[in-house]
């Protein structure tokens, strides 16, 4: 199944939320398989590829997941129970060991139309390449033939993956960034048993810090970089683009960033991860970070000292502000419909409230559904309604990150030139607008223009 996508010209924020694209993530990291073809392909679908009528499911499957947060032993236990329900039965298969990984062989498999998964784990920095390429299905057939209440999941989160009035994914292991702290370091210092409410306020905290080999620690940037700096820029009413303008390279994006580079290297309260930081945090290297929601149980199950979370910090013009990830689950087109029935039957599986709660428990991503009863959640980790209350403090990522081609690796590239080198901000976002602009006229702007 193959569509082809056509932009109305002056494609608005307003109609993009409308539609529920303006989520994290569609496009961004798409240049790690060599940038998708967003002309899309093929034809439109035939009716009868969704015709579901008479099919009978597969009784054997793939689920192509990266264990996301570290969940492949609840992950195991949900299969096992979807199996002993339906009887079918599912090859839990590590496809990868991150989005990126993952994403790579569901290409590969695709341009060699085999081997692919019944379901697959899709970040939300992918999902919409897929569409674009006609390799996944819309679900909104199956979701009648299931009795899938779209109703009772997060309406944010659901609506990240509807497009053309259509359905394309269901949320699987959502979340937010939170700011962690050491509060055994926080206490030694004399500071609040909280996170710091403004970035200007941990400047002030951050000499006090001294039990650790840095105060602050920001995420590794491959993936992170324009995912999280977000909140440092949007603090500081700037942004990597205002819808389709690129504003990297702006007098208020500029500051930002010099503020970034200057408490790294200027003013020596930070440094950059050089692999996941929460794991650096777990093993007491610095006293605070920024991380994923997804990481929290890892990280309260393997810290050796008493773990804070709390909202990302603010900023001098608008906090606190923070942006949403994570992935969903979706179902390739070029398997046969035996599949694709089975397939959904186990979105519908792990979407069910109570199996989203375990898969909370079990990582601390965000429950996707509603009607999940949370109580007994909150009460054994009590941080993840922490990450459940910022939602309110959430809002749509520049379209420079999640709708350009590849542009999340262009951000950590020019980010990486200013806070591992002390390059200058100025010329490193020059040359991010510079290539940014590129990727929007030659590959998005012709879309629009239809």
């Amino acid at each position: 199944m193959h569509r082809s996508l056509h932009l109305p010209r002056g494609f608005s924020r307003r109609s993009l939320l409308g539609m529920g694209l303006a989520g994290a993530g569609a496009l961004g990291l798409a240049a790690c398989g060599g940038g998708p073809d967003v002309g899309g392909g093929g034809g439109e679908a035939e009716e009868a590829d969704l015709d579901f009528s008479g099919v009978e499911p597969a009784t054997e499957i793939d689920f192509w997941t990266n264990h996301p947060g570290g969940s492949q032993e609840v992950e195991k236990e949900l299969l096992g129970t979807f199996t002993e329900e339906t009887g079918i039965s599912v090859n839990h298969v590590t496809a990868g060991s991150n989005y990126e990984e993952i994403a790579q062989r569901f290409q590969t498999a695709q341009a060699a139309n085999s081997g692919l998964p019944a379901v697959v784990v899709l970040s939300d920095v992918w999902w919409f390449r897929y569409f674009i390429n006609g390799n996944i299905i819309p679900i909104d057939g199956l979701v009648e033939q299931l009795g899938i209440d779209l109703a009772d999941y997060r309406d944010s989160l659901v609506q990240d993956y509807q497009y053309e009035d259509q359905q394309w994914a269901l949320p699987y292991g959502r979340s937010t960034p939170l700011f962690y702290f050491n509060k055994e370091h926080f206490s030694a210092a004399g500071l609040p048993d909280r996170a710091p409410e403004t970035w200007a306020e941990f400047e002030e905290w951050a000499p006090q810090l001294t039990q650790a080999e840095t105060p602050y620690m920001y995420p590794d940037l491959a993936g992170y970089a324009g995912w999280t700096l977000q909140n440092v820029l949007w603090g500081q009413g700037a942004g990597w683009s205002d819808e389709w303008t690129i504003t990297c390279a702006s007098p208020e994006s500029v500051q930002a960033l010099q503020w970034v580079q200057d408490s790294v290297f200027k003013n020596g309260w930070a440094q950059v991860a050089s692999s996941d930081s929460a794991d650096t945090f777990a093993a007491g290297v610095c006293s605070s970070t920024i991380a994923s929601t997804g990481s929290l149980v890892g990280v309260l199950e393997s810290a050796t000292f008493d773990v804070g979370v709390g909202f990302l910090p603010g900023g001098p013009v608008d906090g606190p502000v923070c942006p949403t990830g994570g992935a969903g689950l979706g179902i390739p087109s070029a398997i046969s419909k035996e599949e694709q029935l089975a397939g959904a039957m186990l979105m519908e599986f792990m979407g069910r409230p109570e199996s989203t709660v375990a898969f909370s428990a079990a990582t601390g991503y965000m429950p996707v559904r509603k009607s999940a009863d949370v109580t007994e959640l909150v009460a054994t980790t009590p941080e993840i309604q922490t990450a459940v209350d910022q939602l309110d403090a959430t809002r749509p990522q520049d379209f420079a990150r999640v709708f350009l081609p590849g542009a999340d690796q262009e951000m950590a590239k020019a980010v990486a030139s200013i806070v591992t080198a002390e390059g200058d901000v100025q010329a490193a976002m020059d040359g991010l607008q510079e290539t940014l602009e590129g990727i929007y006229t030659k590959e998005i702007q012709p879309k629009l223009d239809q």
